[in-house]
């Protein structure tokens, strides 16, 4: 067979690449010194908060004034994460300019700040994400890209933003590819997003953030120098199963409960004050406030955090709930922030519970949950797989990947993100077409009132036959 080789193809490659480092490099810059930024607000604010108890109290009033600031500047920039998911995939009008707002950077940034300044349990991903993706899309029309480009450097502004507010590049290149269809994956973004992830990772540890560490050791001794323990296998299936439902349990009660709040409240300033009081009376018959803000560590070694459930004894076996409700609370009441970090917690704690209830190692099985429901909960099992990798070590790749897949196999079509597609059913069923958002198939799915009412009319069928 004759050897055959195009130069201009690969020209054109390279020509590709250096493309991509000039366009992904000053946004990947700019969005990891916002997410430097942000994470020092954060932490200030978080103190702050921690050493002032009474500011608690302010948060229905902050709620009221983040759903004002959002009423009066933010219009578009309301729509969060979808919105860029909807303007990836072109239902935004990408070539004359209207992508994603300027405004939405400053607005979430200082919208966060404040929910976490009073109170309010949210995470930082959604923050950061969305700064890329406004700091992507000025940067975009500046050059005046085309739609295809625009597309293509949103994506690289997400990677930018969560790799450089978690410290995972490689997750965050994955992560920015994965999230926008369930079930499948576009490659043609692989370079520039990985450019940015990384760029993005580094401009944020410039500035002197450091992220948390994680560490896994007692799992070694279960597995007794062997590179797979069967029963360890079994119980991590097993824990799966239950990473994977809540994961799902998480997704709908923050839609379920934002849904109830537009029903049934009219004025959209009103749902936040209302979920302000909601969380300060959770505080108050809990007797904790271990559940308020990130929850990522704290001083205080009797307070529950994601850090503390690597421990045996350091959390609650209703930990991984309170997380879920005060979140969800918090959230689908209107304030901001994001959903990944609650995530990690949630997945910690309950996988602190299951490991002392199938005598599991307990740091392995926190380590499980805190990438597992997460994988459920934003359908991105390739993404959380590698940010176990590069978060806990390789050792435990395995596990990870079982961990990962089937949450996100039993989670089913639900999901954080509304706006995400259905690239690849989970599950080939008529009521869910190709291509339709999650928004759309979750209106399509019944729910369980009419799922009892079909069971109750069944059961009727055959006395009525009889009769």
């Amino acid at each position: 067979m004759p050897f055959r080789w195009n130069p201009r193809e690969h020209l054109s490659l390279g020509v590709y690449i250096l493309k991509w480092i000039c366009l992904a490099t000053p946004v990947a810059a700019a969005v990891g010194s916002a997410c430097a930024l942000f994470l020092w607000l954060l932490d200030r604010s978080t103190q702050l908060r921690i050493e002032t108890p009474w500011l608690l109290f302010l948060l229905p009033l902050a709620g009221a004034g983040i759903s004002i600031l959002y009423t009066k500047l933010g219009h578009v920039a309301e729509g969060g994460n979808n919105l860029l998911m909807d303007a990836i995939h072109g239902h935004e009008k990408v070539d004359s300019g209207i992508v994603v707002p300027r405004r939405m950077a400053p607005l979430i940034l200082v919208a966060t700040v404040v929910t976490h300044l009073f109170g309010g349990s949210a995470g930082r991903e959604g923050t950061a994400v969305q700064m890329g993706g406004s700091i992507a899309s000025t940067i975009g029309r500046w050059f005046r890209l085309s739609g295809t480009d625009m597309r293509t450097l949103l994506m690289a502004g997400i990677a930018a933003g969560f790799g450089g507010v978690f410290g995972t590049p490689l997750t965050g290149a994955v992560f920015a590819m994965e999230v926008l269809a369930v079930g499948r994956m576009s490659y043609d973004a692989l370079i520039p997003c990985l450019i940015a992830a990384v760029i993005g990772d580094w401009a944020s540890g410039a500035w002197g953030i450091h992220h948390a560490q994680y560490v896994i050791s007692s799992a070694a001794a279960s597995l007794g120098g062997t590179p797979l323990n069967w029963l360890l296998t079994l119980k991590v299936a097993v824990a799966a199963v239950a990473f994977g439902l809540v994961s799902a349990l998480f997704a709908e009660m923050i839609h379920g409960i934002n849904q109830f709040f537009k029903r049934t409240v009219d004025r959209p300033c009103l749902r936040p004050i209302i979920g302000g009081l909601l969380i300060i009376a959770l505080v108050y018959l809990l007797g904790t406030r271990d559940y308020l803000g990130l929850g990522a560590s704290s001083a205080d070694p009797h307070t529950v955090t994601i850090l503390s459930c690597f421990q045996p004894d350091g959390a609650t076996p209703w930990s991984w709930w309170w997380k879920l409700l005060f979140t969800a609370v918090t959230l689908g009441s209107g304030f901001k922030g994001g959903e990944v970090t609650p995530l990690f917690f949630i997945g910690a704690a309950l996988g602190n519970t299951l490991a002392h209830l199938m005598g599991a190692p307990v740091d392995l099985f926190a380590g499980l949950g805190f990438i597992a429901v997460f994988a459920g909960a934003t359908n991105t099992p390739l993404a959380c797989t590698l940010m176990g990798i590069e978060l806990f070590g390789s050792q435990y790749t395995l596990y990870f990947t079982i961990a990962c897949f089937l949450s996100y196999l039993l989670s089913g079509h639900s999901g954080i993100y509304l706006s995400q597609r259905i690239g690849t059913p989970k599950l080939n069923l008529a009521h869910l077409p190709l291509g339709a958002s999650l928004r759309a198939t979750r209106e399509l799915r019944s729910g369980w009132g009419a799922y009892l009412l079909r069971r109750r009319s069944k059961a009727d069928k055959p006395s009525d036959q009889n009769n």
